[in-house]
């Protein structure tokens, strides 16, 4: 090539261009560092929130540090491509409209996110606690942003979406220290109720399980079809709560049995009647 076709190659406005692009080059590195720091730090100073508000789960502020280091990332692309004269309207508007897309095909997913998220924040039960939810009750095993996994108190798996968690009425067992054992003890109509209710005081002071405030509550709820029924509501430790309310049963009886109380038990009378042809 000769020397008039080089100067017709490299002329001003090409070598103003090369420059142009080398610096929107240097820019567009600059930008993408800066940004990779900048989301990588707001990212750990998210993680690092969880440590001051133990109260609070990990998960949620993990979702959320890399939300932010994403749309971080994201706005840099667009920065870049801005530098590179690159028009990001229309680009924009176009992942909107994947965005609304996705949104409205993931539907039932997104609204288990966000549940696990209002689950996650406000935190109406905790791993470990004994729950009634969406109709089933079990242990929580571990709560996501997705799904919170329960067993069964025969040790049985189950998952249940975030959506049905955070829509259904919550039970938590395990949130308050004590509960209280309800009973309602049968006699027969022809027993000494004042000696029915001495040996129940004196069953509920032989538990040392039993707390005596709230003071042990006894008796008579209501006269029934066969028995007299006593309503018996003591105060346990929450961890108390299920070996007390069967060993109280099973004292009660007892006793009963030692002291001649009878338990009744419901019976049915037939009578006939027997026509006679005239």
């Amino acid at each position: 090539m000769e020397i008039n076709d080089w100067q017709d190659l490299i002329t001003e406005e090409r070598i103003d261009l090369a420059l142009q692009m080398a610096l929107n080059a240097v820019y567009a590195i600059l930008i993408l560092v800066i940004a990779l720091g900048v989301s990588g730090w707001a990212r750990r100073r998210v993680l690092a929130l969880a440590d001051r508000y133990a109260r609070l789960d990990k998960t949620l502020f993990a979702f959320l540090g890399s939300l932010l280091k994403y749309a971080i990332l994201v706005f840099a692309g667009i920065f870049i491509l801005n530098r590179f004269g690159i028009q990001t309207t229309s680009l924009v508007a176009l992942i909107g409209a994947a965005g609304l897309a996705i949104g409205l095909a993931l539907q039932g997913t997104l609204s288990n996110l966000a549940a696990g998220v209002m689950l996650i924040l406000f935190r109406p039960f905790r791993g470990g606690d004994f729950v009634e939810v969406a109709g089933t009750s079990g242990t929580v095993k571990e709560i996501t942003l997705f799904f919170t996994e329960l067993a069964s108190l025969d040790n049985v798996q189950i998952i249940i979406p975030n959506g049905d968690v955070w829509s259904s009425k919550i039970v938590n067992y395990s949130t308050n220290p004590t509960r209280r054992v309800d009973l309602t003890i049968g006699v027969a109509y022809d027993s000494d109720l004042k000696r029915v209710d001495r040996v129940l005081q004196a069953i509920i002071a032989e538990d040392a399980r039993i707390h005596a405030e709230p003071e042990p509550f006894i008796k008579v709820k209501a006269l029934g079809d066969s028995s007299v029924d006593f309503a018996v509501r003591v105060w346990v430790d929450r961890a108390d709560w299920w070996d007390t309310t069967c060993d109280l049963t099973r004292a009660i009886k007892d006793r009963f049995d030692a002291e001649g109380i009878d338990i009744p038990f419901p019976t049915r009378t037939l009578t006939g009647q027997v026509a006679t042809a005239a």
